[in-house]
């Protein structure tokens, strides 16, 4: 018995619409950007990367604070915080032999709160 493959095909061939390429080309964000974009975003893909950030929304800490709010070890803590340096999404305070790590600017608080007042919204 033979099964047949129904495929879902338009029966109008899409000739685009009456919008101007060239000039929404014009505008497209350029390579690099959208490669730095990205890469913000790949910082939101790491659990303890977010749980960083969400923890240094409220306040500026050192590696051990950190560490004890998010109960991991200092080296899993050092190694985010590093790549969180290296994006410019968290920086860092020395005050004698103690660094304090806190957010980069004031848009990448807004970058995350935004985010996830978005995954709440219904």
């Amino acid at each position: 018995m033979t099964e047949k493959i129904i495929v879902d095909a338009c029966d109008d061939t899409c000739n685009g619409t009456a919008v101007d390429i060239a000039q929404i080309r014009e505008k497209l964000i350029h390579e690099t950007a959208a490669t730095d974009l990205a890469d913000l975003f790949k910082a939101l893909g790491d659990p303890t990367r977010v749980r960083i950030i969400h923890t240094l929304l409220q306040t500026e800490l050192c590696v051990h604070d950190l560490c004890e709010v998010l109960e991991m070890g200092q080296s899993a803590i050092s190694h985010q915080l590093r790549s969180l340096r290296n994006m410019r999404i968290v920086k860092r305070r020395k005050v004698g032999k103690t660094v304090f790590y806190s957010l980069d600017d004031e848009h990448v608080e807004q970058i995350f709160v935004q985010t996830l007042q978005h995954l709440k919204h219904d």
